[in-house]
C-alpha cells in the first residue's frame, strides 16, 4: 500500500490530503483513488501531475508500501 497525498484542487475533491491505497504500480493507486473518491477526483486528476517520493512518474511507476505518491493540481496566482 503506497501512501496517497493530495494538494489544492485534489485534497477538496476527494475530501482528506492523505490516504493509503493499495495497488503495485502508480496507475493501480490512482484507479483506487478514483473509484474511491468519484467523478470530481478524477476530472481533478486529469490536469494534474504526479510524482513518486519527490520524483515525477506515469501510470507504470512502481510503488511499494513506503512509497508517497503525490497529486499536484496545477496552481494559479497572481
Amino acid at each position: 500500500m503506497a501512501r496517497l497525498r493530495l494538494f489544492a484542487q485534489a485534497r477538496d475533491a476527494a475530501g482528506t490530503a492523505n490516504d493509503v491505497v493499495d495497488g503495485s504500480t502508480v496507475g493501480a493507486v490512482l484507479g483506487t483513488a478514483r473509484e474511491r473518491y468519484g467523478e470530481r477526483f478524477a476530472a481533478v486528476l486529469g490536469t494534474s501531475a504526479v510524482w513518486v517520493n519527490g520524483e515525477p512518474a506515469d501510470d507504470a511507476t512502481p510503488v511499494g508500501e513506503r512509497d508517497e505518491v503525490a497529486v499536484l493540481p496545477p496552481v494559479s496566482g497572481g
